[in-house]
């Protein structure tokens, strides 16, 4: 994701020591196991343990944060300690066993052949990232794609000086002056010759399936408008980033689901309006005719803007108000890396809170026809906000944890955060809107 350009400062806050000290560094591990082997076979089951990408080694008497495969499909996270002199692979698929005893295999996502598509990474002055971001991408096991990199108001060559020596001949290199990310993503879009287009984050590295599994929805379904995808942390090193998966990361789960406008859904009651459930900007694809179709990103919205972000969330409610449908599948994978420090994660918590109330504020201001919804919806909207952002306190192990089930440590310094960029996100939407002007 693009550093921020020229933002608004964030209130100065600090964590409570407590929360730092209670806040230990977790392993990330990738699993894959054989879900038609018997734990007492003959055979062991599991296919391979690895770290995950560009992560620490395994270490026996360390927390292990470990994502669980069945023949190469995402299936589940699983968190243990390894005890020392024990096997880390066999001491992860007993701990999955003991929490999922009667877990099913993957379903099958189909045979329908991912369409050409385009993959567009918006990045500034994160040289380094992107490097490892793009060697990723280019070993998609996709059959048909390319990839565009939006270089957004860069402050220095390095970005395209990299493109140019290291990958002149598989990358598209395009610069755009003006700051902010829905900008740059519009000009990917602009750019888009393919029916398709994806896009992640500089600071990401994609699985070899992911564009196949989160492009292939398309071929299967011509009402999908969008389809997102499942995102895990890279590392878990720091307090903050800890921190920021436990209260749910980026992460959606491990069931796909079908948003549907002519069908709500009958446990979100303020849908569409309740974004932040679909997905995340590092990890999504659009139909680009139905993009086009409900203009493109708000380029009033996102990092690097004074709204400080929404411009995800934009995008998906204005696919589904136009009546296309909404997938998302925990088969399409990217790993994160998280930012690192308190102040990072002071930033991230104000910007999702003003980064929620903008993008609402850009949907009203763009479509005026949809208040009447959002009043009718606004009591529960206003619960639902206080009950995301409420202080929790946090247990004697920083638990990587599911967004949404109130259980996750998140510190009341970081919830007044998320509160203040509530109430500021309609300022910021209405300060960048005149800026463009």
């Amino acid at each position: 994701m693009p550093s921020t350009p020229s933002t608004p400062s964030t209130p100065a806050t600090t964590a409570h020591p407590t929360t730092r000290s209670l806040l230990r560094d977790v392993a990330v591990a990738d699993l894959d196991l054989d879900p038609d082997l018997a734990p007492d076979s003959e055979h062991e089951p599991v296919l391979s343990l690895t770290p995950a990408p560009d992560g620490p080694p395994l270490r026996a008497g360390r927390p292990v944060y470990a994502l669980v495969r069945l023949r190469g499909r995402p299936v589940a996270t699983v968190l243990t300690t390894v005890p020392a002199g024990a096997d880390p692979a066999h001491a992860l698929a007993t701990a999955f066993r003991a929490q999922y005893p009667a877990h099913e295999p993957p379903t099958s996502i189909g045979g329908a052949t991912p369409p050409r598509t385009t993959v567009v990474v918006a990045t500034r002055e994160r040289a380094d990232r992107l490097g490892r971001a793009l060697d990723s991408l280019l070993a998609q096991d996709h059959p048909d794609f390319r990839v565009v990199v939006v270089d957004n108001a860069p402050l220095t060559p390095a970005a395209r000086d990299l493109i140019a020596t290291h990958y002149a001949h598989s990358v598209t290199y395009l610069h755009e002056p003006v700051p902010g990310l829905a900008t740059a993503h519009n000009r990917g879009v602009a750019a888009t010759d393919s029916p398709v287009v994806a896009f992640t984050d500089d600071d990401v590295v994609a699985d070899p399936r992911w564009l196949s599994a989160l492009t292939a929805p398309f071929a299967a379904d011509p009402r999908t408008g969008c389809v997102t995808g499942l995102i895990l942390p890279a590392r878990l090193t720091t307090p903050a980033q800890v921190l920021l998966e436990s209260h749910g990361g980026f992460a959606k789960g491990f069931a796909p689901r079908l948003y549907d406008p002519a069908k709500p859904p009958a446990d979100q009651p303020l849908f569409p309006f309740t974004a932040g459930s679909f997905g995340s900007g590092a990890n999504m694809a659009f139909r680009t005719s139905a993009l086009r179709a409900v203009g493109g990103f708000d380029p009033a919205t996102g990092t690097g803007t004074p709204a400080r972000g929404g411009d995800d969330l934009y995008a998906f409610v204005r696919i589904l108000t136009a009546g296309h449908r909404l997938r998302y599948t925990p088969y399409a994978l990217v790993w994160h890396h998280h930012r690192e420090t308190w102040q990072d994660l002071r930033n991230q918590a104000y910007g999702y809170g003003a980064g929620l109330t903008a993008y609402l504020t850009a949907v009203l201001c763009r479509h005026p026809a949809l208040l009447p919804a959002l009043l009718a919806k606004l009591p529960r909207g206003l619960a639902h906000a206080r009950a995301i952002t409420a202080h929790r306190e946090t247990p004697a192990a920083g638990v990587p944890g599911a967004h949404g089930t109130q259980r996750h440590p998140w510190p009341r310094t970081l919830s007044r955060l998320e509160r203040r960029g509530m109430l500021y996100g309609p300022v910021g939407y209405a300060r960048a809107r005149w800026g463009s002007r």
